[in-house]
């Protein structure tokens, strides 16, 4: 009898690591959340330039190009795993009143754009958006924050180890989709099974430029120790912010001493990137 059910706690367990193993990725990324792209910055007062991508392997990206009226650099923005970039209008209105253009794009898969999300695809999804910058606004790399909030700081974080922008900032992120996996799922092997790792705590260790940190300590979501984590890997210069509130109500545009933090960081950076 004993031996039956040890048989079929088995073949539960069993069949719960395949089912995470085969269908990670609709765990990962939600593009279905709210797909439509419903609003866009006209909504909200701002002239924008519409965008159409075309990444390496030729998915066409929809985005915004947000310009300020008197520019003190380009933010390029990696948004989290579910919405599209009409749920940002917030913080390109922060950016905008800050004095920097924006950049948003949704990655493959996502809003209007085309193809189906996956780690790597995403990467060139963020790759094209700097190469637009670079190539067709013509922008130096001194001058180009990168800022990504949740799945965005891993895809932001990656993309500053291959070029080295005038800063980079992470929001509510987590150290890796395996480090993260393995907390809401304790009893399976997630770290085994994994095939999306998003390993931004290691990429961190590979970015030469300046590095912020935001997270709350109310995270339910990601866990305020994956923020910590994340400062502790970065080089110097760094800086943490502690923001308060959860995961998708303690973000940085919602508190003015907050705002003020991260100007300062922006306006410092850039200006102190291109030699001025």
């Amino acid at each position: 009898m004993i031996w039956h059910v040890l048989g079929m706690l088995l073949a539960v367990y069993v069949g719960l690591a395949l089912l995470l193993f085969f269908f990670q990725s609709r765990l990962v990324f939600y593009p279905q959340v709210d797909r439509e792209v419903f609003v866009t910055p006209a909504q909200i007062g701002l002239p924008f330039e519409e965008l159409h991508l075309k990444t390496a392997d030729g998915v066409v990206l929809h985005g915004w190009y947000v310009a300020a009226d008197k520019s003190r650099g380009t933010v390029l923005f990696a948004h989290g795993n579910a919405g599209n970039i009409s749920h940002r209008l917030d913080y390109l209105a922060m950016f905008h009143r800050l004095g920097y253009d924006t950049l948003i794009f949704d990655y493959r898969g996502y809003g209007n754009s085309e193809g189906q999300p996956d780690e790597q695809g995403t990467y060139l999804d963020a790759e094209a958006a700097w190469q637009f910058l670079a190539q067709q606004k013509h922008v130096p790399a001194c001058r180009i924050v990168l800022f990504g909030e949740s799945l965005g700081g891993a895809v932001a974080a990656q993309l500053a180890t291959r070029h080295r922008p005038a800063a980079l900032v992470i929001a509510s992120s987590f150290t890796s989709v395996p480090d993260l996996g393995q907390q809401l799922y304790p009893y399976l092997p997630v770290r085994l099974i994994s095939r999306i790792r998003y390993d931004t705590q290691v990429y961190l260790q590979q970015v030469s430029s300046p590095v912020m940190i935001a997270h709350s300590p109310q995270d339910e979501i990601i866990p305020f120790t994956h923020g910590q984590a994340l400062f502790a890997a970065a080089r110097p210069p760094k800086e943490f912010l502690e923001l308060t509130g959860g995961h998708n109500d303690g973000f940085i545009f919602m508190r003015e001493d907050w705002v003020k933090a991260l100007a300062d960081f922006l306006s410092k950076h850039t200006e102190a990137g291109c030699g001025h």
